[in-house]
């Protein structure tokens, strides 16, 4: 009993391992027209499975998406009933299904080839793929899925890391890894950068870390600033009403210094009362650290980390003031 959850692993990871073997290998032509197939395609990818293939196939579709290849997942009970409609010419369709099989997904074949729609099969059953003539890329020995597609992939396993050998394991590992395979292999062909990433990701953490500077900074109003000129009661106004802990010293809108509450605290402890007699010009720190509006940032909280700093001053090229960016915005 203690061995079984290391064996379930271990059986996965070989069956992962036979996977990039044939991808490698005797797969390597038919894995490569899918990624064109797909590359080419003027619409959308639509993903479709039953059952725990439908699941791997939403996830699928959902990877698919967020790297740069627009999809989106058909359930095939609902498609026969009125959903098929949101397949059109210019799609293509992947198709997953461990039997080959799977009633509900073989429903869809005479629809799909009247649309003329290209599908792609991920099935168990072993294909023996031969890097043959371009016009037939498998031969396809058992599943009717595998053999209506234009192209068959071949997620075949050993055996099921289930002691029945029943529940889906093995296969739809296979089948989840093979889909990755397929969308990274899509992305790095369509140079998807982080920045695409970032745009793509808005939300949560990730969103967070991959967000610009300027969906964060504060802008408008809401930045403190006065000028060289301003008496520093007026200034310690300012930082208190804008509650950032900083303000800005600026020339006809260019960025000439900051003073922080550090600055003031240090200057209080250095000159007492007489602070206050003093001007913006005369206690502000020049050349302060300063950013670009379009910096990720992750680039903002490691600057902010290393300088032992809490707020970043968003400057254009010309160091004209656009914003301010802080610390808890980032956290």
């Amino acid at each position: 009993m203690n061995h079984i959850g290391e064996n379930v692993v271990r059986i996965e990871a070989e069956a992962l391992r036979a996977l990039a073997d044939r991808i490698a290998g005797p797969m390597a032509q038919a894995f490569n027209r899918a990624v064109e197939m797909i590359y080419g395609c003027a619409g959308r990818v639509v993903v479709s499975g039953m059952g725990k293939s439908g699941i791997v196939a939403r996830k699928i579709a959902a990877t698919l998406s967020s790297t740069g290849t627009p999809a989106l997942f058909m359930h095939p009970v609902e498609a026969v009933h009125g959903d098929l409609g949101m397949v059109v010419r210019g799609d293509v369709v992947l198709a997953l299904s461990a039997s080959g099989e799977t009633e509900e997904i073989l429903r869809l074949l005479a629809t799909l080839k009247r649309l003329q729609v290209p599908l792609i099969a991920m099935t168990c059953d072993e294909i023996a793929n031969k890097p043959a003539r371009e016009s037939s890329s498998a031969e396809r020995n058992s599943s009717t899925l595998a053999g209506a597609a234009d192209i068959a992939l071949d997620c075949s396993v050993v055996r099921e890391a289930c002691g029945l050998g029943l529940a889906p394991t093995a296969s739809t590992t296979t089948m989840l890894a093979l889909g990755d395979a397929l969308a990274m292999t899509l992305a790095a062909k369509r140079g998807f950068k982080e920045e695409d990433f970032a745009n793509l990701h808005p939300g949560g953490k990730l969103g967070k870390r991959l967000a610009r500077v300027e969906a964060l900074m504060h802008t408008g109003d809401a930045v403190p600033r006065v000028t060289p000129q301003t008496r520093m009661p007026d200034v310690i106004y300012e930082m208190s009403r804008k509650k950032l802990g900083v303000t800005t010293v600026v020339e006809d809108e260019k960025l000439v210094g900051v003073i922080s509450d550090g600055d003031l605290r240090r200057l209080l402890e250095k000159r007492g009362k007489d602070v206050l007699d003093l001007t913006a010009g005369e206690c502000m720190t020049q050349n302060p650290r300063t950013i670009s509006r379009q910096e990720f940032a992750a680039a903002a909280l490691a600057m902010m980390e290393e300088k032992k700093i809490t707020s970043l001053i968003v400057v254009d090229n010309g160091g004209i003031l656009e914003g301010i960016v802080h610390l808890h915005d980032l956290w």
